[in-house]
């Protein structure tokens, strides 16, 4: 997921590692418990951690049929939040191109962004109350801003009344192919440009030597999956999305946290 490359971390324990893209983005300190399964032994550990960095929120991503996991969650105080689905399909068959369709550029930043900051209210933090709802709009307009100027590998514009209707951002690695970010305008909605942008990002991925394509969308974002369903995507892995947050402290709130 392309998000995952504005995620900035740095590595300051073996039970969690501070974020720093997403601190300074939020204001506040942010962390995330490394590994995808969480057991009782480890709780204390990762407890004193927080506490000695101030954290005010930690992500957890776990792994779905863990048991486990899922006990600790939520004997502790980690909030489920989102479901992550990650679905995959070869680029052998690949989708074909449409002529309304290109490469974006510096001029597409604005148009996008203002799609962008309506387009992506299932994710995990419209979810969570204690993301302000600004914030969230600000995430998905940065994310696209940045993904245009050299985050992404490629960033998809559909067109439609000769103006920007919709953006998939595309990068890939070895030989796969990921999709990050997929919006269509509102009001360009119901017209096909959802699978027109899917299919030309698979024919991209093809040109660049890639043999199989993944994407990520929520749980809760069924019309996504139908989509990427419909165009040959099967379902490879469920995670789990879970958000702990701890009070202010007296140094937090004297540091205006």
């Amino acid at each position: 997921m392309l998000y995952d490359r504005l995620l900035v971390a740095l590595p300051i324990s073996t039970c969690c590692r501070l974020l720093e893209w997403d601190s300074d983005f939020f204001g506040f300190r942010i962390a995330r418990v490394e590994g995808d399964r969480l057991s009782k032994n480890q709780l204390p550990a990762i407890l004193d951690w927080c506490s000695a960095q101030q954290i005010r929120c930690l992500y957890l991503l776990a792994a779905a049929a863990d048991q486990e996991t899922a006990g600790v969650a939520a004997d502790y105080q980690f909030r489920f939040v989102d479901i992550r689905t990650t679905l995959e399909a070869d680029v052998g068959g690949a989708g074909s191109g449409s002529p309304n369709v290109r490469l974006a550029t510096l001029d597409d930043i604005e148009p996008l962004a203002a799609i962008a900051r309506t387009s992506h209210t299932d994710s995990r933090f419209y979810w969570d109350e204690n993301f302000p709802r600004e914030k969230c709009d600000l995430l998905y307009q940065t994310w696209i801003e940045k993904s245009i100027r050299g985050y992404a590998k490629a960033v998809l514009v559909a067109e439609q009344e000769s103006k920007q209707a919709g953006y998939i951002t595309c990068d890939w690695s070895g030989e796969t192919g990921q999709i990050g970010l997929i919006a269509v305008a509102d009001w360009a909605r119901g017209k096909g440009l959802g699978g027109i942008l899917v299919k030309s990002s698979v024919k991209l991925f093809k040109e660049q030597g890639m043999k199989r394509v993944i994407v990520v969308t929520q749980g809760r974002n069924v019309p996504a999956q139908r989509l990427y369903q419909h165009c040959g995507f099967l379902t490879s892995s469920v995670e789990i999305w879970y958000h702990a947050w701890f009070p202010l402290s007296p140094a937090m709130i004297a540091e205006g946290r």
